[in-house]
């Protein structure tokens, strides 16, 4: 973890009665998971620090957090089982896993179990903050309702559910791919370059060195191949823009 920065100066993440966003650590790294929560607490988040997948299950009954930042290495019940059973008691809490795994599999594999996203050790302060209050904004407890449908293609879009499907059949979405696709949607034929994608939907542009918006795109990608009549294309050396057919 890269220490350099404090709040990234925007307004801190409220619920909607007007608290603080609440966030629960668990790592069983207990400097690096102290590091995580002092930095969060700066960004203006109400945070629980644990070390132990078990104890995080208490926690999340008690704490009731909108987002988990969770390790998925760690002993006794792992990151992937303590996900499982968070949502088990919580189902809305939005999942963000940390993990020393660097392949695209493997990247791949834990946003399929079902975290909604995902940051590789070592990372950088304002990443972990910007990714944390991208999940926010999906948090039951947080997002303001939208009030309209959208419909591109055969997509269709209701954004006060964040739910999305494709020729009437749902899709599966992670909460930033449902706030990437939804980015794309609402600008069909567009060519949208890389940074734009990086500060519409996490807030911050990471730099050269991350492929985190070619891992999103190649897994929407695969989940928008049945369609006919919607086709998310890569721009060589621009970006990425999601096609209609007429």
């Amino acid at each position: 973890m890269t220490m350099a920065g404090g709040s990234l100066g925007l307004p801190p993440v409220l619920r909607a009665d007007g608290s603080p966003a609440r966030v629960l650590v668990v790592d069983d790294e207990v400097p690096l998971a102290g590091a995580v929560a002092n930095s969060l607490g700066v960004d203006g988040w109400e945070v629980r620090v644990e070390n132990r997948g078990r104890d995080a299950l208490l926690a999340v009954r008690e704490f009731q957090p909108d987002v988990v930042v969770l390790d998925i290495m760690m002993p006794g019940i792992d990151g992937l089982e303590t996900m499982d059973r968070i949502r088990a008691i919580r189902p809305e809490v939005r999942v963000l896993f940390l993990t020393a795994l660097d392949g695209h599999d493997d990247r791949i594999a834990g946003l399929r179990a079902g975290g909604d996203d995902y940051l590789t050790k070592p990372f950088a302060v304002p990443e972990l903050q910007a990714r944390v209050r991208v999940l926010a904004r999906t948090a039951a407890a947080i997002a303001q309702p939208a009030a309209s449908v959208l419909h591109v293609g055969d997509l269709s879009f209701d954004k006060a559910a964040v739910t999305a499907s494709l020729a009437g059949e749902p899709l599966d979405l992670t909460a930033t791919e449902f706030e990437l696709l939804l980015l794309l949607a609402n600008n069909p034929g567009r060519v949208l370059r890389r940074s734009q994608i990086l500060e519409a939907v996490w807030g911050y542009d990471f730099g050269t060195d991350s492929n985190l918006v070619e891992v999103y795109v190649s897994s929407l990608r695969r989940k928008l191949a049945a369609s006919e009549a919607v086709r998310l294309e890569t721009v060589r050396t621009v970006g990425y823009v999601l096609k209609v057919a007429p």
